[in-house]
């Protein structure tokens, strides 16, 4: 076999293969092998009949078809095997040059992982970024902690004010039509929480116990439900109770029992600290993300729509899991958001392309400066995994799949590409 490789236009490289009368004998021998079972041939039984008949009977060119299958198969993926560089992306698109019963020429014109020209990536300047713990951070954890173990006191002899939980019936209708999901009973609502419509909250403030108001509001343009999209409403109101939040005392005695510190000053001493490692951990990704993002935005390269399409598959697809964990199907996601498929993947394609880019660029700098994950480097990592699930490291090793392993290696390899990114640019 002799085969050429020539680089094409919008990344494809054209590979022209040539077949010796041997190399072409030997792919139809393996087409009559796989197919002989199909041929019937008086005085023969069937799936016995002799190639020779078969082609006195059909002609030369009986196999020819399958036999170009078989010489494709076996050599096309014989190339891209030894030649490293073509990193195909899609099927290759495949034509006849010449076919005669004595040679066989094919020409695979092959999309592969284009190219990319770099921009600078050592030596440019990145803004640092900082984020500091506030007063009010703090806060506003120790609000939440009161808040979880607030009690709810039952208000009589004023009116409901912002911040209480009230009890309510509600019905509402669209010119004098009641609407489905309009109508509830008995209906928890903390007043200021925004969780219904704009201006329904704001009207319940100031309701006494056991009064009766119609409320008018208008549904939001975008509300998730198309038939009520901009429509002015009437909700029928009743007010049945009005109960208070009361928070528990910030004490010594609190923080011991409820988050077993020994007092409130020691209590906020770990908020601090927490909000501290993750302030710390968001910069960091953050500053990673602007690294790459400056490097992406200078670099230069085709995007073949394969891999927007791909991603966009894969976006899809991670969306449609989220939303089967949560109960939902993705086609009933779309109609509830009112978008048809196509109008979500095209929604989907400029974040998509980003993405693609950024990864193009991304292994590219790996390829450039030969950062790869070694064995003891992955050996390391899967025994530091193997500790935390408390694990024999042999048997957790033996447990891991194929792409599980991947994973660790690529986890490895972009750790230590953002550190050789953050090695090689100031941070000012």
């Amino acid at each position: 076999m002799k085969y050429t490789c020539e680089k094409g236009e919008n990344s494809t490289v054209k590979i022209t293969v040539t077949l010796t009368e041997k190399e072409w004998n030997e792919a139809q021998d393996r087409a009559y092998e796989k197919n002989k079972s199909k041929f019937s041939v008086p005085g023969f039984r069937k799936g016995h009949v002799p190639k020779a008949v078969i082609l006195s009977q059909y002609g030369e060119a009986a196999f020819y078809e399958d036999g170009v299958n078989e010489a494709f198969v076996k050599h096309y993926y014989d190339i891209i095997e030894k030649e490293k560089d073509i990193q195909p992306i899609d099927r290759p698109d495949v034509s006849i040059d010449e076919l005669t019963d004595k040679k066989l020429k094919f020409t695979a014109v092959v999309p592969v992982k284009p190219d990319v020209k770099l921009g600078a990536y050592k030596g440019i300047k990145i803004e640092k970024i900082e984020y500091n713990v506030k007063d009010e951070d703090i806060e506003n954890e120790v609000n939440r902690l009161l808040n979880q173990h607030a009690t709810e006191e039952a208000v009589e002899g004023r009116p409901a004010k912002d911040g209480d939980i009230t009890v309510i019936d509600y019905s509402g209708a669209i010119d004098g039509v009641k609407f489905d999901g309009g109508t509830a009973e008995k209906q928890n609502l903390t007043l200021g929480s925004k969780m219904f419509i704009p201006g329904f909250e704001e009207q319940v403030v100031g309701m006494n116990i056991g009064e009766t108001k119609d409320i008018n509001v208008k549904f939001p343009d975008d509300y998730g439900a198309e038939e009520l999209k901009g429509k002015d409403a009437v909700f029928t109101v009743t007010l049945h109770e009005i109960k208070e939040k009361k928070l528990p005392a910030l004490t010594d005695e609190f923080v011991k029992e409820k988050v077993g510190k020994d007092s409130v000053d020691e209590y906020k001493a770990s908020i601090k600290e927490r909000l501290e490692k993750a302030n710390t951990e968001r910069a960091e990704r953050e500053t990673e993300d602007k690294i790459i993002k400056t490097v992406t935005d200078s670099s230069e390269t085709e995007i073949p729509e394969i891999l927007i399409e791909n991603e966009i598959d894969n976006m899809v697809q991670q969306v449609s899991y989220r939303l089967m964990y949560q109960g939902l199907q993705f086609a009933d996601y779309l109609k509830y958001t009112g978008q048809t498929e196509e109008e979500y993947r095209a929604g989907l394609r400029e974040s998509a392309t980003d993405h693609v880019k950024t990864q193009l660029v991304i292994d590219k700098i790996l390829n450039e400066e030969k950062i790869v994950a070694d064995e003891d480097e992955i050996d390391a990592k899967i025994a530091e995994q193997a500790e935390q699930a408390k694990k024999n490291i042999r048997e957790y090793k033996r447990g891991l799949s194929d792409q599980q392993l991947a994973y660790i290696e690529n986890g490895i390899v972009i750790e230590k590409l953002f550190k050789f990114l953050k090695e090689n640019n100031e941070i000012v």
